[in-house]
């Protein structure tokens, strides 16, 4: 299949129109039936429902527009990194879950922009689903696990740093005056969880006999939209700490759990990926950070 021609069709599948697509495109109506029709030749299957007002598509049509947004995303980040030659510049792409070693990795960003200012960075949130799937497909250069993932087709490298689970709370909420949640505390409360860690089981250990007990009201994939709900009283979040601003005068406090319970981090990518020059001197910069945090750990200690 040609880039030309996914071009077309993504331009169609998002407006809905012949007329409006072949405008866009600055081709006549019939050039772009055409191209539609040998692509769907060979497609060999149907992809376009022909309305009289709109055009739509079918089931195979839907899955070739996701597909070919990845393909074309993938060339132009391929096209860019060639075009960089010997200079380092170009683009890298970074996946991750919420956690506060994106800390760790802004400063490598801004170390690494500031050396290299013809660097650009494309950030993706997501669960660990949705960040092995980029890296799978090469869209993410670098993609940061929390927790309990599947890391199999991954080279990997654990983050000097651990996440601690506990409870978002507003701050009028009765067990706001805890210095800490205990799992018992849990009971009967209504909970926002995440779906991730719901599906992975990673609370299941710390909450023992508690799990039964667990009233939740909702899950969620990123905290923010989570924290909104605790705010308007929907329920208190069972959540990572440093994610959403608790500080005073937020209207949200954090208390962590009891025994804590906390989570690891890695950072990974594909195995036998060839980085771009921007990819690689990045993961330098990422490195030397990791580095810098070990020896504050280890200083605390």
């Amino acid at each position: 299949m040609e880039l030309r021609s996914l071009r077309y069709f993504l331009e169609l599948a998002r407006r809905g129109s012949f007329t409006a697509a072949a405008a866009a495109l600055n081709l006549t109506q019939p050039t772009l039936s055409r191209q539609m029709r040998e692509l769907e030749d060979e497609a060999g299957v149907p992809l376009l429902v022909r309305g009289k007002r709109r055009t739509s598509l079918t089931e195979a049509g839907k899955y070739l527009a996701e597909r070919a947004a990845e393909i074309l995303e993938l060339t132009e980040r391929t096209k860019t990194s060639l075009a960089a030659g010997a200079e380092i510049r170009g683009e890298v792409a970074i996946a991750g879950g919420e956690t506060r070693a994106m800390r760790l990795i802004a400063r490598a960003v801004g170390n690494c922009r500031a050396r290299h200012p013809d660097i650009r960075f494309h950030i993706f949130s997501g669960n660990a689903e949705a960040v092995s799937e980029r890296l799978e497909k090469g869209l993410a250069d670098f993609g940061i696990f929390v927790g309990a993932a599947s890391l199999e087709n991954f080279a990997c490298v654990a983050m000097p740093l651990r996440d601690g689970w506990g409870l978002l709370l507003r701050r009028d909420h009765p067990l706001a005056a805890a210095p800490a949640i205990t799992a018992d505390m849990l009971r009967g409360l209504p909970l926002i969880c995440s779906a991730q860690a719901m599906a992975d089981n990673e609370l299941g250990g710390w909450l023992g006999a508690a799990t039964a007990a667990l009233d939740i009201v909702a899950t969620y994939t990123l905290l923010y939209n989570a924290s909104l709900l605790v705010r308007e009283g929907v329920g208190a979040a069972v959540c990572i700490d440093g994610i959403v601003d608790a500080s005073e005068g937020s209207g949200l406090i954090f208390r962590p759990f009891r025994p804590a319970l906390g989570v690891s981090l890695a950072l990974a990518w594909k195995k036998g990926r060839v980085f771009s020059p921007a990819a690689e001197v990045f993961r330098g910069f990422v490195q030397e950070e990791m580095a810098r945090e070990a020896g504050r750990a280890g200083s605390r200690d």
